[in-house]
């Protein structure tokens, strides 16, 4: 071993290097994004070409949509009585005559989803934490065209069922007020009456 690693030297050199270290350390300061002229936890290759960097949960894609619902019509959810040990589900039909895409179905299904929540929290709560306590059991079924989703919807709200259609806005891939989805969720007895003919997605 070289001399230096034993003697007093070797000490002296390591503190020296501890003290410049903490001296570097405390007196410099790191450069602030701000001051820079780089976006902050933008990559160093996109800053130094001027560009700016991609962020991914900006992305808008062609599933992007806006929709409405509708639907209580003639039926009167509130009056929908449920019992504390019955099955409930949710069952959504998906116009097959659209052509859309699968994002463009999850998009209109995520609308129908919510559509029912909030129809269940305003106007029967019971089943909404019946459906809830299951695991919010879903099942997604397919139509093939408006006429049918419309009288689906029709029936659903002679039994009283919860059900809401979703009208798309038309801001990419169909035309508005097209309706997409429907929502329905109840007793699952009853909800088979009105879904138990149709096809799965």
């Amino acid at each position: 071993m070289h001399a230096l690693a034993s003697g007093p030297a070797y000490g002296t050199v390591v503190a020296a290097t501890f003290v410049i270290g903490l001296w570097v350390g405390s007196n410099v300061s790191p450069r602030d994004p701000a001051k820079s002229g780089k976006p902050h936890g933008q990559p160093v290759e996109a800053a130094a070409n001027g560009t700016e960097a991609t962020d991914p949960s900006r992305d808008v894609g062609d599933d992007e949509s806006d929709s409405e619902a509708e639907g209580e019509g003639s039926g009167d959810l509130s009056s929908l009585k449920i019992d504390p040990t019955e099955e409930c589900t949710m069952v959504l039909v998906i116009r097959d005559d659209l052509g859309m895409t699968p994002g463009k179905i999850a998009a209109q299904c995520s609308h129908a989803v919510l559509a029912c929540y909030q129809s269940m929290l305003s106007s029967n709560v019971p089943l909404l934490r019946r459906w809830e306590s299951l695991g919010q059991p879903k099942l997604i079924r397919r139509c093939r065209n408006a006429d049918l989703l419309l009288a689906l919807q029709s029936l659903a709200q002679i039994l009283n069922l919860c059900t809401r259609s979703i009208k798309d806005a038309g801001r990419t891939q169909i035309e508005a007020g097209s309706r997409t989805v429907l929502g329905i969720v109840g007793p699952v007895d009853l909800v088979r009456r009105v879904t138990g003919t149709l096809r799965p997605l």
